[in-house]
């Protein structure tokens, strides 16, 4: 977009349709910082297929009152039209994050003045929960405030249907164009408070009591025996997960005060993430300090975690996605097992950039995996669309895992008390968590993966993004580390082609935009843009057999080396 054209967009913010403080806003950035104006209105913030994340603000590419207001009239308007004879509820939860809460009351207020009955939680909750209540309280969609772990200055808005999934199709394109058609005059702010109900107690009571029934063995003794040190991060968790683990039957629990308390700033880390070592150094350190047994932390909205352990030379290991969800992924079908509940009728769920791992535990017990594009919404789509098929659990390399379908969507709450459950039965058996992997890795072979996000921001960097995809499609890699490449996978064609053979066959998965390269020996190479931040970003998967134990860390430190030579070989 031109710079005059810019310009002339930010102007139509000046209009009655915008409140005073942002026209003041709009102005002043007209009359001083006249070269910021572009990145706040180059383009619209897209209402995509789960939502918005993005930087709080003025301007259409900013989270604000208009752009959340826009996005609900459209909701709204979509709600109508498909229930046209039904008294639709919907349910609202937010975050720490700043204006979380004002925003859920934004979003509130334009629900209410379209007819539709909202519940708005009291205060900030875990996003599982919001999950968990648009089934519990049988509404017709939910909407959490959040923008997951992203810096301080971002807010969002992630939209979730009848089932208690995230939006998928049909219904995220429908609900695009309803907004997509509007114009921001057209939103209606003129609450109906008495539309408007506000809950907490009641529902918490009911999540925690399905957490503990699905995530627990009610068989397991000694509890106390294992010591835990939690951290929220500054993040929502602090209100279910120390709940939950108290009425699991677990006594030796250690909080992180500095971390206690929400907080959108996230004051004591550079970035509320688990998945980096860094998010969790004042856990792991304190962890070292009174020699406790596991570590997790939540990130900020509380649907993802990131489970530390000590490896076998007693230190302190933060696992990645990848790790804990095979982990879980073998006890929970182990489990089902015992109970007699296996007989072919079950399946996993994963996506196209997790360790296929997961594929070859679920494998060994007779378990289907169905295979999602990345982002749990195709997760709660496998249950949706399987009912017939009893769905175990699930998750993905970005530190979100699933329990059961009582909650249809990444689950910390849940998930956190399971690793809880496998390490304490770990001690107990005198093995650990961690050993209990390298068991996996002897029976299954040792798959090592690793993810590397290069950050591009602004209309330059999104423009580089897919430059970068667009080579690799025209000058598709031929060998990786010395192995023919045998198939490219291409998620935007739908077309998996045999890159010795010359033979192409379709992929039966919905159209995105990711690469993914297969060797002839299991090393696998993708690359995809991300849904939430400037990023692209590339993921790294090579396995070999381990023979024993003992030759972990020497296998281990093999494909590493193995990695790095990929990762300097294609030039990042």
């Amino acid at each position: 977009m031109e710079e005059n054209q810019i310009l002339i967009k930010a102007k139509q913010w000046l209009s009655d349709t915008f409140d005073s403080a942002t026209q003041k806003e709009i102005q002043d950035i007209i009359d001083h910082n006249p070269e910021q104006l572009a990145d706040k209105f180059y383009k619209d913030m897209e209402f995509g297929t789960g939502g918005m994340r993005g930087i709080m603000g003025a301007g259409t590419n900013r989270i604000n009152k208009y752009t959340l207001g826009r996005s609900t009239q459209g909701l709204s308007n979509y709600l109508n039209n498909q229930f046209p004879n039904k008294k639709i509820k919907v349910v609202i939860a937010y975050d720490c994050r700043h204006n979380s809460k004002k925003f859920a009351k934004l979003v509130a207020d334009v629900f209410s003045a379209n007819n539709i009955k909202v519940y708005l939680f009291e205060d900030l909750r875990p996003t599982p929960e919001l999950s968990f209540a648009v089934k519990h309280l049988e509404c017709d969609a939910g909407i959490v405030l959040t923008a997951s772990h992203n810096p301080p200055e971002y807010n969002g808005y992630k939209v979730y249907w009848t089932d208690g999934g995230q939006i998928v199709p049909p219904e995220d394109k429908g609900i695009i164009a309803e907004v997509n058609k509007l114009d921001f005059s057209e939103i209606n702010f003129n609450a109906n408070e008495s539309l408007i109900e506000t809950i907490g107690e009641k529902v918490d009571t009911v999540f925690i009591d399905g957490c503990v029934n699905n995530g627990s063995l009610p068989s397991l003794k000694n509890r106390d025996n294992l010591k835990v040190v939690f951290t929220s991060l500054h993040g929502t968790s602090i209100v279910s997960i120390p709940e939950t683990l108290k009425r699991a039957g677990y006594t030796d629990v250690h909080i992180v005060e500095e971390q206690r308390e929400p907080d959108g700033d996230f004051p004591t880390v550079k970035s509320p993430n688990p998945e980096e070592p860094a998010a969790l150094k004042m856990a792991t350190d304190l962890a070292d300090e009174i020699n406790a047994d596991i570590v997790i932390g939540t990130d900020p909205d509380c649907d993802r975690l990131g489970v530390a352990v000590r490896n076998l030379n007693g230190e302190m290991t933060l696992l990645n996605g990848n790790q804990t969800m095979a982990v879980m992924t073998a006890f929970l079908i182990k489990k089902w097992k015992n109970e007699g509940k296996l007989n072919g009728n079950q399946f996993v769920g994963s996506t196209i950039v997790s360790t296929e791992l997961v594929n070859k535990i679920a494998e060994s017990y007779n378990v289907d995996t169905k295979i999602g594009l990345t982002g749990f919404k195709w997760i709660a789509k496998m249950i949706r669309d399987f009912e017939s098929i009893d769905f175990i659990g699930g998750g993905e390399e970005s530190f979100g895992y699933m329990v059961g379908d009582f909650v249809r969507d990444k689950d910390a709450v849940t998930s956190t008390l399971l690793a809880c459950e496998i390490a304490t039965i770990a001690k107990q058996n005198g093995s650990s968590f961690y050993e209990e992997l390298l068991n996996i890795y002897v029976k299954h072979n040792f798959y090592k993966e690793h993810l590397i996000s290069i950050v591009k921001k602004g209309m330059d960097g999104a423009q580089q993004i897919q430059q970068m995809l667009s080579d690799m499609r025209q000058n598709p890699l031929t060998e990786i580390d010395g192995e023919k490449v045998e198939f490219l996978c291409d998620y935007q064609s739908g077309i998996k082609r045999n890159l010795i053979t010359g033979t192409e066959s379709t992929m039966d998965i919905p159209k995105s935009n990711v690469l993914i390269y297969h060797t002839e020996k299991g090393t696998r190479v993708a690359a995809r843009p991300s849904g939430t931040e400037p990023k692209i970003k590339f993921y790294f998967s090579v396995n070999t057999p381990l023979d024993t134990i003992g030759n972990a860390q020497k296998v281990e430190n093999e494909l590493d080396e193995k990695i790095q030579r990929i990762i300097k070989e294609i030039k990042l």
